[in-house]
């Protein structure tokens, strides 16, 4: 970080002031004036993000380009894609050298191409001096082999999502909070006709952290520490029958649900516990109030592992080397992380999203409603995609393949055995490492 002299500290004071007031604009001028990366001159980018699932998160993110915009003269395109759809693209970018300028995704993507990703040590290191330290699962997706190559902008708690009313018709006052009770209050709501469903298709979001949660709480692991393929073992065939027996509790059509099945299930009324971020319950809050009302969220069970497991859904943004305008990427990442314009927009995300830092401002939007207080953990509880290992491309392209999920799917549906689904994993697995 450059030092800052007496007209810079000043111009920064009179940033923080407009930012108090609420002056978007009038912060992002004075911000500019002392920004750490001064963009090149005719400069424009491009960025590929994830489609919003809460609309006005994403009008908040767009004040906040236009803002950019206005007081950089750096125009910023954004274009949106669904989750399933933001890693093809990205690799294709990658490995072409031609697309977006920036690439806003999800878990650990940048990890399949760290070669291709504009180096971000010092927009990290600038971010973590004024709000850090960073949440050691929000590193882990920074960092490849020790260098930070995107920065990781929030996570997504997927929680259970409940009906207050049918949870306790199936005999539970409060939410179990370990994996037996969590198996017996789903086996209540599919006696009572109001049943649970959790993914089991290739949903980016809802199928892959759910499977994690569920291999991890019995103690299996795809790798361990050294990478080692560890998946073949007593845990994870216990997990398998574990989620085998959640899945005959589900309603039917699991395995093909993407990222919004579940939502749509349950606003429509036929679902009524599943995973998911705070959309489901915003989306009730403004169409349907008596169901909100119904609504409530809870924590991940633990399970025999004695601890929590939790794998939440984060959102890094990397940076393209092939960019003409680095300086313009980084000043403009570096933006939309000063907590003036995270903390409004992280409101306006109504709790969809959580902060990756430690020490930013406390946001009002965690203690305006009690059942959003559960979502500002997921940072904070939540392991990185390796599980016991490092994030490596490695461990992206398990994630990218639906490894896990299949698994797990392949058990269920009666595919395969118990060895046969641990086989076909171990199989894939050893494929991709071997490979990459």
């Amino acid at each position: 970080m450059s030092v800052l002299d007496r007209r810079s500290l000043l111009a920064g004071a009179a940033a923080a002031g407009l930012a108090a007031s609420g002056d978007l604009l009038g912060f992002a001028r004075a911000w500019a004036q002392t920004a750490e990366w001064k963009p090149e001159p005719g400069a424009s980018l491009s960025l590929l993000r994830w489609k919003r699932f809460v609309p006005a998160e994403d009008e908040a993110f767009m004040k906040l380009v236009d803002a950019f915009t206005k007081a950089t003269g750096v125009k910023v395109t954004v274009s949106n894609e669904s989750f399933d759809d933001i890693q093809p693209k990205a690799s294709v970018a990658a490995n072409t050298g031609q697309g977006p300028d920036m690439v806003w995704g999800l878990f650990s993507f940048p990890a399949l191409f760290p070669d291709k990703c504009l180096p971000l040590e010092d927009v990290a290191e600038s971010l973590a001096k004024k709000y850090g330290p960073w949440f050691p699962s929000a590193e882990a997706y920074g960092k490849v082999k020790g260098k930070w190559i995107a920065i990781p902008v929030a996570f997504n708690g997927g929680y259970p999502n409940y009906r207050i009313s049918a949870m306790k018709k199936a005999g539970f006052d409060k939410f179990p909070t370990d994996t037996a009770g969590f198996l017996e209050l789903c086996r209540g709501l599919k006696k009572n006709n109001t049943p649970a469903g959790f993914a089991l298709g290739h949903a980016t979001g809802d199928g892959n952290t759910w499977c994690h949660w569920a291999l991890w709480s019995h103690g299996g692991n795809l790798v361990d520490a050294n990478e080692k393929i560890v998946i073949n073992s007593p845990e994870t065939a216990k997990a398998l029958e574990y989620v085998k027996s959640l899945y005959e509790t589900f309603v039917p059509g699991t395995v093909s649900w993407n990222d919004s099945s579940n939502n749509k299930a349950f606003l429509a009324g036929d679902l009524y516990l599943t995973n998911n971020g705070i959309s489901i319950y915003a989306a009730a809050k403004k169409d349907n109030p008596k169901l909100a009302e119904d609504m409530d969220h809870a924590v991940w069970p633990i399970g025999p592992v004695g601890k929590p497991t939790e794998f939440q859904l984060a959102f890094p943004i990397l940076a393209f080397k092939y960019s003409k305008a680095p300086n313009a990427c980084k000043a403009f990442i570096a933006f939309m992380m000063e907590a003036a314009n995270y903390n409004p927009w992280l409101e306006a995300a109504q709790g969809y999203l959580c902060e990756p830092l430690s020490n930013y401002p406390k946001n009002p939007i965690w203690t305006s409603d009690p059942k959003n207080a559960v979502f500002a953990e997921a940072g904070r509880r939540s392991l990185a995609a390796g599980g016991l290992a490092p994030v490596s491309e490695r461990i992206a392209a398990v994630l990218a393949d639906f490894v896990i999920v299949d698994m797990f799917a392949s058990h269920c549906t009666g595919r395969e055995d118990v060895k046969g689904a641990i086989k076909n994993a171990e199989r894939a697995a050893t494929r991709i490492f071997r490979n990459t």
